[in-house]
Parts: C-alpha cells; sequence; structure tokens
C-alpha cells in the first residue's frame, strides 16, 4: 500500500472517530429519562445551543406547525423574508459574519425549497455554513403518495430530495422518531464541521412527536478531527525544511477558506509570530488585519498591482492557506506561484509541492507550525513588503468616477465595520481600498449571483447586533438591486440602520464590459431610487433618509456629514455615476474572461465546421 493511500485511510479513520464522538449520548440520568419534547422543539433547542439568534425564511402550510415552536422559543428570532431566496441569501450572510455560527432558514416543500436554491448553491460553492429546513408532508402522505399540492403531479415526494443532494455536503430526511434526534444533530455538525450547507427534511407530524430530552445534555462535538501525529510530524518537517532552503525568502497567502473554517486567529499568529509578509486573495479579503504593518495587499494573479505581484511571484517560498482558485479569485487563472514554491494548507489535508496529506487540516497544523517557524522571525523581518496604496486622484471632472469613489469611500470606514460588496464594479473597485482593523468584508466572487448582497446585507446586519460590531455598509449597482430589491422592506420593518450606496450607472456594467457595451440586454429601467425606503415603508427624514449625489463633491460632503456617519436609521444614498466607467481590476478582468469566451466560441464554431 503506497503512504498516499495510507494516510488516506488514516484520515477516514480518524474521521469516523470524530463521528462517533459527536454521536455518542453520555451522563444521561435516571432523572432525565422520563423528560421529553417535540422533534420541532429539540431542533430549535439544539440550534439556540449553538448561538443561532435568526432565523430566515417564508411560512408556508408544510411548515406552519414547525414555525410555532420557533416564534415560542426566547433565544431564536424569526425574521420572514419576501421570499425563499432572500432568505437563503440572508442566511449566508448570517453565517459569514457570525464567525463559528451557522445561517438557518426555514422554507416549504416543493415551491419554497426550490426558489431558495440558487443561494444555498451559493453557499455550497463558497464554503459557507447554512442549515436549510423544509417543512414537508407527513410521513403518511409521502408512502400514499396523493397528488398533493406543490409536488410533481407523479407521486415522486423525493425529487427535490435529489436536487438538494447536489448542492448541500449532507442530507436527512427524518422518517421517524427514534432516529430524529440523531439525524438532527448529524447534519447540524456536518454543516459546521465541513462548512457547507446542509438539507433537513420535517414532515408535519414528526415535528410533534414527541422524543427524550437527554440528548441536548451533550453538547456537539464541532471541532474538526484530530491530525494523525506521525503524518503531521512528517509535515511539519518538510515545510521547515523548505522555509530554511528557502533563506526566509517566504510569503503567507490568505484566501477565502481561512475565515470560512475558522482559522483566522491560528493565521494571526502565524504572521504576527514568525514576521512573514502576508497578502490575501480578493475572497480572503480581511481575514488578514489590513492594518497591519507587514500587510502588502491583494494578489490576483496578473491582475495584481506591480510592487504585490512582484512580492508575491518572486518568492522563493509560497505559504497559501484555504485557497479557491477559482476565476475571478485568480485573475482568470494567472496566478504564478508554481508547485515547487508552494505549501497548501487546507480544512482537511495538506499539500507540501507535489505530495499531498489527506485528513492532515490546517486548524490543528497551523499553531504547531507557528511554534517551528517562530525562530526564524528574526531573518523574516528583515523583508521589505511589496505595498500599494491608493490615493484619492485629482481629476478634471466633477463626475463621481470609480477611480475616485473607491480612495474617497476608504476614508469613511470605521473599525469594525461591516461592509458588503456586490458583484460587478463594486467588488472589484473595493480590492485594492485597505479596510480598518476589524472590519468584515463580504462578496460573492466565487458564484457571483447578482442581487445577493441585499438578502446578504440583511443576515449581516442581524450579525453584527449580536457580535457588537459597527456599521453594515452596502454598495450595489442599480441592476443588481432590482433583483432582490424587496428585502429593504424587512430591514426597514426590522428596525435595522444599513448604509445602502447605490451605484446608478444605468444598466449591467460588469456585463457591458464582458460583451455587449451598447447592447441593450444590458440596459435597465431607471428607478426613483431616492422614493424607495418611503415606498417599503419608511418615513422620510425620520426612520428612513434618502439621499441622490451627482458629484464628487456633494458625495465628500455627505460622507463627511456627521449625521450621516452615525447611521441611526437605514439610509440609501442614490450616486450618479458615468455608464461606461468601471475600476482598473474589473477592466482587465473583463478582458481576460473575454479571450477565454471568445476561444471557447471558436472551439464550438470549428468544430461545427467539421462537422
Amino acid at each position: 500500500m503506497t503512504t498516499q493511500a495510507v494516510a488516506s485511510l488514516q484520515a477516514e479513520v480518524n474521521k469516523l472517530r470524530h463521528e462517533l464522538q459527536t454521536l455518542k449520548v453520555g451522563g444521561e440520568s435516571s432523572s432525565l429519562a422520563g423528560e421529553t419534547l417535540y422533534v420541532g422543539q429539540y431542533l430549535v433547542e439544539r440550534l439556540a445551543q449553538l448561538g443561532v439568534t435568526k432565523m430566515f425564511g417564508v411560512p408556508g402550510d408544510f411548515n406552519l406547525g414547525f414555525l410555532d415552536f420557533v416564534e415560542d422559543h426566547p433565544k431564536i428570532d424569526w425574521v420572514g423574508n419576501c421570499n425563499e431566496l432572500n432568505a437563503a441569501y440572508a442566511a449566508d450572510g448570517y453565517a459569514r459574519v457570525h464567525d463559528g455560527k451557522l445561517g438557518v432558514l426555514t422554507t416549504t416543500f416543493g415551491v419554497g425549497e426550490l426558489s431558495a436554491m440558487n443561494g444555498i448553491a451559493g453557499a455550497f460553492s463558497e464554503h459557507v455554513p447554512v442549515l436549510h429546513i423544509v417543512g414537508v408532508p407527513s410521513t403518511g402522505q409521502q408512502k400514499a403518495k396523493p397528488m398533493l399540492h406543490h409536488t410533481l403531479g407523479d407521486g415522486r415526494f423525493d425529487a427535490y430530495y435529489k436536487v438538494a443532494q447536489e448542492i448541500t455536503i449532507s442530507q436527512a430526511t427524518l422518517t421517524s422518531k427514534e432516529n430524529a434526534a440523531a439525524e438532527i444533530d448529524r447534519v447540524i455538525t456536518d454543516c459546521l464541521v465541513l462548512a457547507r450547507p446542509v438539507y433537513l427534511m420535517l414532515p408535519t407530524d414528526l415535528a410533534y412527536e414527541r422524543i427524550p430530552s437527554a440528548r441536548l445534555k451533550t453538547p456537539l462535538n464541532t471541532q474538526p478531527p484530530e491530525n494523525d501525529p506521525d503524518v503531521e510530524n512528517f509535515v511539519l518537517d518538510e515545510i521547515v525544511k523548505l522555509v530554511d532552503e528557502a533563506q526566509n525568502d517566504v510569503i503567507i497567502l490568505v484566501d477565502a477558506c481561512a475565515i470560512r473554517h475558522g482559522v483566522k486567529n491560528e493565521v494571526k499568529e502565524l504572521y504576527e509570530r514568525t514576521g512573514y509578509p502576508v497578502y490575501a486573495a480578493p475572497m480572503g479579503k480581511t481575514a488578514v488585519d489590513e492594518s497591519y504593518e507587514r500587510y502588502g495587499g491583494i494578489y490576483v494573479g496578473s491582475i495584481s498591482h506591480d510592487a504585490i505581484k512582484e512580492k508575491v511571484e518572486n518568492a522563493k517560498l509560497i505559504l497559501s492557506i484555504g485557497a479557491l482558485k477559482s476565476d475571478f479569485n485568480t485573475g482568470n487563472f494567472t496566478y504564478h506561484i508554481p508547485v515547487t514554491r508552494t505549501v497548501e494548507f487546507h480544512s482537511d489535508h495538506t499539500r507540501v509541492q507535489f505530495a499531498g496529506f489527506p485528513g492532515i487540516g490546517m486548524k490543528r497544523l497551523l499553531p504547531k507550525l507557528t511554534q517551528r517557524l517562530q525562530p526564524f522571525k528574526e531573518g523574516a523581518v528583515g523583508l521589505e513588503v511589496g505595498k500599494y496604496i491608493p490615493e484619492i486622484p485629482k481629476e478634471d471632472t466633477d463626475e463621481i468616477t470609480q477611480t475616485y469613489l473607491w480612495p474617497r469611500v476608504g476614508k469613511f470606514f470605521k473599525s469594525n465595520d461591516v461592509i458588503v460588496a456586490e458583484t460587478g464594479t463594486s467588488s472589484f473597485g473595493i480590492l485594492d481600498i485597505p479596510l480598518p482593523a476589524g472590519a468584515t468584508f463580504l462578496s460573492q466572487i466565487l458564484w457571483g449571483s447578482i442581487g445577493w448582497t441585499v438578502g446578504s446585507t440583511l443576515g449581516a446586519a442581524y450579525a453584527a447586533q449580536d457580535r457588537g460590531l459597527g456599521r453594515t455598509i452596502l454598495f450595489i449597482g442599480d441592476g443588481s438591486l432590482q433583483l432582490t430589491v424587496q428585502e429593504l422592506s424587512v430591514m426597514i420593518h426590522r428596525g435595522l440602520k444599513p448604509i445602502i450606496f447605490v451605484l446608478n450607472n444605468s444598466g449591467y456594467t460588469i456585463e457591458r464590459y464582458l460583451h455587449g457595451m451598447d447592447r441593450k440586454y444590458n440596459d435597465i429601467n431607471n428607478w426613483r431610487w431616492t422614493k424607495l425606503l418611503e415606498t417599503f415603508g419608511g418615513e422620510e427624514g425620520k426612520t428612513v433618509k434618502s439621499y441622490q449625489v451627482r458629484t464628487k463633491q456633494e458625495l465628500s460632503d455627505l460622507l463627511d456629514d456627521q449625521t450621516f456617519d452615525s447611521a441611526e436609521v437605514i439610509q440609501l444614498v442614490e450616486m450618479i455615476m458615468p455608464q461606461k466607467d468601471a475600476p482598473r481590476a474589473l477592466k482587465v478582468q473583463a478582458e481576460l474572461s473575454g479571450k477565454s469566451n471568445r476561444y471557447a466560441a471558436e472551439i464550438l464554431t470549428e468544430t461545427v465546421r467539421l462537422k
């Protein structure tokens, strides 16, 4: 048996041990043996134990009975959304900001759950722990298979479950009260340990079956499995050898999974105690304290600024933590960091150059690596850190340009702000802007579903409240906002106070740069943006405030206004911007993506011609 096969087998053994420890129920006293509660109550109580304070979703006839348990629970608040897609986005945003917690949404069978699945797929793609609870017909109806509403009319009551299997990491369909608690615990544990969405079918009758409560006395084990000590020590030795050979010319590159899999603290300890320069990929923005003196900026392959690109690509060794190497995250796959100079750390494996070590997860490995590398600090701190520091440009035009906007709003941000940027000009424009210490950045760079940020801002604002963070600030284009705008009404209704910057550039600017600059399909109808908050139930000037700015001076004056800055009510700012203006990084990325798309089209044309 090869070393690789042995390592894989050992990793699976460790995983099974972890699952056994998770499912084991110990210490059940006889005094608890007779205590029971409903299955629905058990589920809600488990979530409360894990620190969940909000559940998002839309009521439907197959989940209404369960929602009584939610509404009656003193620690979990039901947040009704305008539609299930927005609810999924909200659960996603909540989980991203609420470190170590899962987002939860509840929908009804068929029509509700299918509406949410785009949001669930995005959470799967970007490693976000979301529990999707689906209220479904009773166990008896599922066996008899009548032609119920919300079904496909053909007796397939498992059709949506099969869909969910493709976009969730773990699933459970509760069929009896005997295993209901164990199944609930299993999928919730998978959700948190694997940082991916999970799916739970809760039949109407089973929600009201009584089960023993004793299992709740055993907390869920949500820590990652232990690493095999022998393999782990071997990996550490190999990394230390590479660091020694690199003669301290080492950099750390941090990406999204460092955030999703809960190793931000371990990463901070690594870069502070070793002194190595540290950089981040776009999806890893704010995984590193961007005010840290040895933080160099965002590396995006060939799109990177020269000082960053040179430092990262010329390093003799790159310690890559939590990488997700998607096209938009790597400058259309233009990373120039060869495998021979790279060590990759992931949640469930480690790669040292060409060698893979399954089951050696970064959560437990990084602290030990920090101890081993700390003696190298004296040499490491002498390494220069390549930085790009954006400045507010002096331009001849009064228009609010992309070049001006992002350095200017960078001066507006405060420590502990939660900043959400929509796919497009916002997510590309803000990348190079250093954010203050404690700031949290949210963007959906891999899945890229436009409109995601509106629901996500709702969930993020709630999580920020729970954690005692600062303002929640959204940047979104006029096209994207039209997809999911209804959730503004929920924010108003619930008394949330985000600041919403609407970049009104008359349509889909990112699409224009990808293809069809002057095509009508990239145009949209111009709404009366400053009337939106009032339309959705706010009282202008009292419970909501709306602004329109057309010039640099108007924007700057607003950002300097103390009342606006304090964010005492929900605020919307419509910024009138040039239609065909875009951030530098977006233009370069669009050009690279366009070449790829044309190449694919040419191959297709050539194939047809050959036929």
